[in-house]
């Protein structure tokens, strides 16, 4: 085990990343159509063919999710990866045509410092079909590559991050997830993480809680979208309805890593799929994946920020390793 979402077969990652603009994509695509449900619970969310993912909506099963930087411009990304998925003759039968289902949420990294200059057209079409033809199984990089390289949070860089574990049952359950909150994944000043309760293995430092507990609010400005965006898959075989529960049980983990979550304007968005590996047993089983999609979406968020490094440019936000170079 990776301790990544790749641990979950049949899924693999793709990541494009382009420092200078301060911004990326994240493609996540599975080897054959996923059942795929939703939440969006901040006050801001931006996404493409979210709708669908409602679970009274017709449409079941997708080929592909995509988190991306660049607000409403970074929208292009899913018709990139979804290009992708056209030549590759994937998608849902209409007919005789095949049309790529590809969910997609992006985050606010307008205002990071990169050069958004980019002309008549923006550069996340083509980013989105890199990050497709990037995708890949096994290890991937974590931190600030893909869609979490512009990603920031109110104390430290924010970042791309995962993390996976296994059920009583043997269901393996895994999440990934751009860290861009207006809130904070670390408590007070220090390099305590919130998700501190829930660490395995030192996977960010291995710090434990502090003796005291800072709660004040700590954001990253009163008028700065921002949104933490990402998505937990479970190879058990799980209803569209079940999917979606399984989102809400995730973002129970955001709550938990970000201090404030959910705000007026983040825009908090969980993607949910089932490769529908294994079947479940009972309602205990899919309880227990609830329960376990809010861990690993907490451990993955603390992981992102943990393991970012700061944009190369006079003026971005600090990294969590900056100030922590040995984890120590």
């Amino acid at each position: 085990m990776l301790n990544l979402i790749t641990d979950i077969q049949g899924v693999s990652i793709g990541h494009a990343t382009d420092l200078k603009l301060g911004s990326g994509v994240t493609a996540i695509i599975f080897d054959e159509p996923a059942t795929a449900s939703a939440t969006a619970l901040g006050g801001a969310p931006g996404g493409r063919d979210t709708a669908l993912l409602d679970p009274s909506m017709t449409v079941e099963k997708v080929d592909a999710f995509v988190l991306s930087g660049g607000s409403a411009f970074g929208l292009d990304a899913a018709g990139g990866v979804q290009a992708g998925l056209r030549k590759a003759g994937r998608g849902f039968q209409v007919g005789t045509v095949r049309v790529p289902i590809v969910p997609q949420a992006i985050l606010f990294d307008l205002l990071n410092g990169g050069d958004k200059n980019w002309g008549l057209h923006s550069p996340y079409r083509e980013m989105g079909y890199a990050a497709f033809k990037a995708a890949t199984k096994g290890d991937f990089p974590l931190g600030t590559v893909g869609a979490g390289a512009g990603a920031t949070t109110a104390t430290f860089k924010g970042g791309l991050g995962s993390a996976s574990t296994v059920s009583s049952a043997g269901h393996q359950v895994a999440a990934i997830v751009a860290v861009n909150a207006l809130g904070s994944a670390t408590i007070g000043d220090g390099p305590h993480f919130w998700a501190a309760p829930f660490e395995r293995d030192n996977e960010f430092g291995g710090f434990g809680m502090p003796e005291l507990i800072d709660a004040r609010l700590r954001l990253k400005g009163v008028m700065a979208p921002a949104t933490t965006i990402g998505a937990v898959v479970t190879d058990a075989a799980l209803t569209k309805a079940e999917a979606h529960r399984l989102s809400l049980g995730a973002h129970d983990g955001l709550a938990r890593a970000l201090l404030p979550a959910h705000l007026p304007l983040d825009g908090d968005t969980v993607f949910a799929a089932s490769t529908g590996a294994r079947a479940l047993a009972d309602m205990g089983e899919l309880m227990e994946l609830c329960h376990l999609a809010g861990m690993v979406m907490a451990r993955a968020i603390a992981r992102g920020v943990y393991e970012a490094t700061a944009l190369p440019y006079e003026g971005a936000q600090r990294a969590w390793r900056e100030l922590y170079p040995d984890g120590r």
